[in-house]
């Protein structure tokens, strides 16, 4: 923590007069400013490290694609591929009653899902220049990196044009920085920024100011050390010096995918030193399902995002960024929804509930492989999302109507702590299209209160704005 004021040791310290009504205070006169002084280092400290969510909007999902086969038709081929393997399967319907939703409630579940699946079926994409891509040789990565700018830069101006699909976050995932592949990764770092910045024409359409998009996200794989965010850091700075950008424009990832983030040499977990050497760079901090099982000698047919080591690193995941703003994502499963009926029904209802599963657990966000799987992402989300919510708003409307909290109007007791859950949990429905603001009124709430409740410290704008935009969380 920051170290006290200095003039903490001479505060005052005098007797305190008698109180107007009742016994004299006994705490010295002054105390209060006392303690004030006291405490400002670390009152400082946890506004700088620990400010809350903002409420921004997060994906439900971040989808991994080998950077070679994007192109900026791949969202809307995506959407398609979805929407037909549905189809064979005997419709959305049928892949809702497989995932256990309600029969009562598919069918606007139904609707809401086919209207995502035309018009925003990738809510996050990631260009992947890491394990997904593979060992090139250079020339062919760097052409790859530049490509990669261009089509994010293309998934920008169609998003603002509304010409086609698009995700509302894009991104890569380049090279980690141990020594085999450090150089590689800065590389690849560098010429999709500046490409981005210089060529992609985001400044000269008006759309991005600096020449970046808005939902840009740039993901470092496979740390271990502190030492490694420090020097993302230190290139995040250069490269905002070399480009132009303002200071601290350079966000990223880190994905969580080695022993070492869980428990250090030291005994400690690093991921609050990691945090606080990020400087408040880092956006989210994902799970890496394979790559960390197999560190621990899991077996390859046991390798899963609810394997017992699997829950154990991210509930240490989760204490460590609790308060901090950072996201969190929950990793992969391998098993994809192809081949035949059989297969692919099996593999459905496996991912619906292991998408279920992360919710509960307050992982909102999870990783896609494959087209396919989008259906079951967007019908398990939506379904958790909606099968509480005439619950939370009635305890909300509750809330808000008390004098003593919960006893007059309600029967639970909710304390301010769990009203800002119940509302973060309706502002996180809003946000990815599971339920309407007019839904919301229809309760006797407003859209604006419920969002107070659920970040009261963060700035109004946060969430307002254009629909299209990714930082307010509106999806068409």
């Amino acid at each position: 923590m920051t170290p006290a004021h200095p003039d903490a040791a001479s505060a005052p310290a005098t007797a305190a007069p008698r109180g107007a009504a009742g016994a004299a205070p006994s705490l010295p006169e002054g105390f209060g400013r006392r303690a004030d002084l006291l405490l400002a280092g670390t009152d400082a400290d946890l506004a700088r490290f620990h400010p809350g969510d903002a409420g921004a909007r997060q994906p439900v999902h971040t989808c991994y694609v080998p950077a070679d086969l994007v192109s900026e038709q791949t969202p809307a081929q995506w959407g398609e591929a979805a929407s037909s393997a549905a189809e064979e399967a005997g419709g959305l319907a049928a892949l809702a009653e497989l995932a256990g939703i309600d029969a009562a409630a598919a069918p606007d579940l139904v609707a809401r899902v086919g209207e995502k699946l035309r018009t925003e079926p990738v809510e996050d994409l990631r260009l992947d220049l890491e394990d997904g891509y593979g060992e090139r040789p250079d020339a062919e990565e760097d052409a790859d990196a530049v490509r990669a700018a261009r089509t994010v830069a293309a998934f920008a101006r169609n998003r603002a044009t509304g010409a086609a699909p698009a995700p509302a976050f894009a991104g890569i995932r380049f090279k980690c920085f141990e020594a085999a592949t450090r150089d590689r990764g800065l590389r690849t770092l560098d010429l999709f920024l500046s490409t981005l910045v210089r060529d992609g024409g985001l400044r000269e359409a008006g759309i991005s100011a600096d020449g970046l998009p808005e939902g840009l996200v740039l993901t470092l794989p496979k740390v271990s050390a502190v030492e490694q965010v420090a020097v993302m850091v230190e290139a995040c700075l250069a490269l905002e010096d070399a480009l132009g950008l303002p200071l601290g424009r350079l966000r990223f990832e880190i994905q969580m995918e080695t022993p070492d983030m869980i428990l250090g040499p030291d005994g400690t977990c690093p991921i609050p030193a990691m945090l606080r050497a990020a400087e408040g760079r880092v956006s989210a901090l994902h799970y890496g399902t394979y790559d960390y099982s197999a560190s621990l000698g899991i077996s390859g047919r046991f390798q899963s995002l609810e394997h017992p080591t699997a829950d154990h690193a991210k509930n240490v995941m989760q204490v460590a960024v609790a308060g901090t703003g950072v996201n969190l994502s929950d990793g992969s499963t391998n098993r994809l929804p192809v081949g035949d009926a059989a297969q692919r029904r099996e593999t459905w209802a496996l991912h619906s509930r292991l998408v279920r599963r992360s919710l509960e657990r307050g992982f909102y966000q999870g990783w896609d492989l494959h087209a396919h799987q989008l259906p079951t992402r967007f019908l398990t989300n939506y379904a958790f999302y909606r099968d509480a919510f005439d619950d939370a708003a009635r305890r909300l409307v509750a809330y808000a109507g008390r004098s003593v909290p919960g006893i007059e109007t309600a029967d639970v007791a909710d304390e301010p702590a769990t009203a800002r859950a119940l509302a973060r949990y309706v502002v996180r429905g809003l946000l990815c299209g599971a339920v309407g603001e007019d839904e919301l009124r229809a309760t006797g709430l407003d859209p604006e209160t419920v969002r107070a409740v659920a970040n009261p410290g963060a700035a109004a704008s946060s969430s307002t704005g254009d629909r299209s935009s990714p930082e307010t969380g509106e999806t068409p």
